[in-house]
């Protein structure tokens, strides 16, 4: 079954969904398989970051900021430079995410949560999770 939510971000950054995605398996009514999280997006991503320490999300996101910096010399330059980054930021860390399902939990330990990682925010997007399995 695939479900979606909608996601307005205010900023480029790190977004906890895990509550809506464990809304979206729920809704299913099924106990066990596979979720999928997607995002239908080329400047955004899904991952899993621990979110006991803030300051380890900002962490995260100011590495790929380093890695992969917002400037003027790339190629392709459809929109903005910011949009570009956000490009290759989402290719390098992927735009989905599979989880297993168990007894109707997502397999996540006590340390993850699954974060939507915004790199051209503000905007209005999308998060479909898809649950196969019985």
């Amino acid at each position: 079954m695939l479900k979606s939510f909608p996601l307005e971000t205010d900023r480029s950054g790190l977004f906890d969904i895990t509550e809506q995605v464990a809304a979206a398996v729920n809704e299913t009514g099924l106990t066990d398989g596979l979720v999928l999280v997607s995002v239908p997006h080329s400047t955004a991503s899904v991952t899993v970051v621990s979110p006991w320490d803030i300051l380890g999300l900002e962490d995260v996101h100011d590495e790929i900021v380093r890695l992969v910096p917002t400037r003027i010399d790339f190629k392709h330059q459809y929109d903005t430079p910011q949009d570009a980054a956000g490009h290759v930021k989402a290719a390098i860390v992927g735009h989905s995410r599979t989880f297993f399902l168990d007894a109707g939990k997502l397999g996540l330990g006590h340390s993850q949560k699954i974060y939507f990682w915004e790199f051209d925010g503000p905007r209005k997007r999308s998060v479909q999770v898809k649950v196969m399995g019985k």
